[in-house]
This record gives structure tokens, C-alpha cells and sequence, in this order.
């Protein structure tokens, strides 16, 4: 599997700036007072289940933001599932910094490794049917960047970025416009040409209105397996047809194998678990409270 581009660092940096700001404040008191300033050792990042790696180059940005003296060695592929148990990174240099990003590594790494699991776990359910899964818009607000590459990395393909990038005419959309062949039509008429549109129908009439105003995708929102399969019969071979709405992991397969081209889930990024990984230290630390050393 090719693997999707890191999002500009622009893009994400901040978040990392804001969650180190929220956890460090005025500084680490209890690593402050129990380790002496030149403490050195190192730690490693551990996946505690099996885990698709996405992150490592967050991770590896949080520790540098916190001590760009830190040497940090990436010990899994981006993108690679291994089992459980398995280190990801190791971080070698002082202890206080290492404990510091300590949190906030595992913060990051925890959310985009378990979207990019979880998402495996789709993807492979749909193995062989010709069908693609597809992310949606329901991501953390402030994450979409990372959410998003962490679906891709995980083998999804993105769906619009947001409300600019792509048309969606919704039911909402249709029933203000007054109907679906009005509502195409004033997207026709003022929207950029250039942007794909995608109409949401709930029925065969709906999508032969679509189709006859110009439609090329449609989106088939919370029908059954068996009305799945009676549009894509009828619409298959004229549009690309998507379906979405409550799809999990025990049901993907079936409307996979109706006969449509994808399906959009929410749940890959809405209700990813995150991923159990730690930050373990590899080295005794022989200090005792107050910068004394010991046994």
C-alpha cells in the first residue's frame, strides 16, 4: 500500500505548540524535583496491541519541540501493522525532556494510531469486493489534517477536506431548493465548475431526477442492503454510487458486496478506539527526591 503525504507541518504543528503549552505550563514539577538537570538516559515508545504505526512524525516533532538535543531512532515503519508489544520509537538524551513529552507523545500517537487500526480493520472487511472505504467529515475539530491522513494511512480514501472542496447536495440542500433537479441546477449555474458534485437521493426517482440534471456521483444515506443493491442494479454502470449511514464493522461487507463503489464511515474517525502504547524507560534511574543519587 502506497502510503498518503504527512500533511504540511503548518498544518499541524500548532496542535502540538497548544497540547504541550496545556500540559507543561510553568514546567514539570515532580520530574523538576526528583531528577538532577543532567540526567540522561532513554525510553521507548511502545505498542502495548497490534497497531498500525501513524504518527511517528508527530511524535518525533513533540520530543524536539521539548529538547531538540533529543536523539529519537524510529524502530516501526510508518503505516506497518505489527503485534502487540513492539517498540515504535526510542528517545535517548535527558530524562526531564523525555518525561515531559512523555504524555504528549502518547496523546498523539494514541489517536492517529488507533484511527489508522481501526480503519485497517474496514478495509481488509472489504477485501475483494471491488468496494472502497471513505472517510467522512466527522473528525475531532482541529484534527481533520491528522484524522484524515491517519484514515489514509490506515488504506481509507479521503472524502472532501470540507465545505469547499467538493459539492455535496444534502437532503437539507433539496428541500430548501425545492427539489433535487432545482437544487443541481443552482449548483450548475453558481458554483465552480471545477469542483466534483455529489447528490444525496433516498430513492429510484431521486436518482433519475439527478442523473437527468447532470449528476455523476450520488449518495445512497441509510438504505437497506437490499435497496442498496436494487439502485446499484439500476445506477451502477452511470454513476458512482456511495453508501453511508450506521455502517459498521459487522455490516460493511454486505453493502460492500451490493454492488456499490464505496462506502463512507463515520466511525473511523468519530469511534476509533485509541490505541494502548506507553513510554517505558529503558535505564534505572539512580537518583534519589531532592537530586541525591542512590541504589
Amino acid at each position: 500500500m502506497r502510503l498518503p503525504a504527512l500533511p504540511p507541518r503548518s498544518a499541524w504543528l500548532p496542535l502540538v505548540e497548544r497540547a504541550l503549552a496545556e500540559d507543561v505550563g510553568s514546567g514539570d514539577v515532580t520530574s523538576d524535583a526528583i531528577l538532577e538537570p543532567g540526567a540522561a538516559g532513554s525510553a521507548l515508545v511502545v505498542a502495548r496491541q497490534p497497531l498500525v504505526a501513524c504518527g511517528l512524525d508527530v511524535a518525533e516533532a513533540v520530543f524536539a519541540a521539548v529538547d531538540a538535543s533529543l536523539t529519537i531512532e524510529r524502530l516501526w515503519n510508518e503505516g506497518e501493522a505489527r503485534e502487540r508489544n513492539l517498540p515504535l520509537l526510542r528517545a535517548r538524551g535527558s530524562l526531564r525532556s523525555i518525561l515531559v513529552a512523555e504524555r504528549t507523545v502518547l496523546n498523539f500517537l494514541a489517536r492517529l494510531c488507533g484511527v489508522a487500526t481501526f480503519t485497517r480493520r474496514f478495509v481488509r472487511a472489504v477485501e475483494d469486493t471491488g468496494c472502497r472505504i471513505v472517510d467522512t467529515r466527522k473528525t475531532l475539530p482541529g484534527w481533520r489534517v491528522l484524522d484524515k491522513y491517519a484514515t489514509a494511512v490506515g488504506g481509507a480514501e479521503n472524502h472532501r477536506m470540507g465545505l469547499y472542496d467538493a459539492i455535496l447536495v444534502k437532503d437539507n440542500h433539496i428541500a430548501a431548493a425545492g427539489s433535487v433537479a432545482k437544487a443541481v441546477a443552482a449548483v450548475r449555474a453558481n458554483a465552480p465548475p471545477h469542483l466534483r458534485l455529489q447528490v444525496e437521493v433516498e430513492s429510484e426517482a431521486q436518482a433519475e431526477e439527478a442523473l437527468a440534471a447532470g449528476a455523476e456521483w450520488l449518495l445512497l444515506d441509510n438504505r437497506s442492503p437490499a435497496e442498496l443493491r436494487a439502485l446499484a442494479e439500476r445506477f451502477a454502470s452511470r454513476a458512482l454510487l456511495e453508501a453511508s449511514g450506521g455502517v459498521t464493522l459487522e455490516t460493511v461487507r454486505a453493502v460492500a458486496e451490493t454492488g456499490v463503489h464505496r462506502v463512507s464511515v463515520g466511525a473511523l474517525t468519530q469511534t476509533a478506539p485509541n490505541a494502548d502504547v506507553a513510554l517505558d524507560a529503558d535505564v534505572a534511574l539512580d537518583v534519589e527526591p531532592g537530586g541525591g543519587s542512590g541504589a
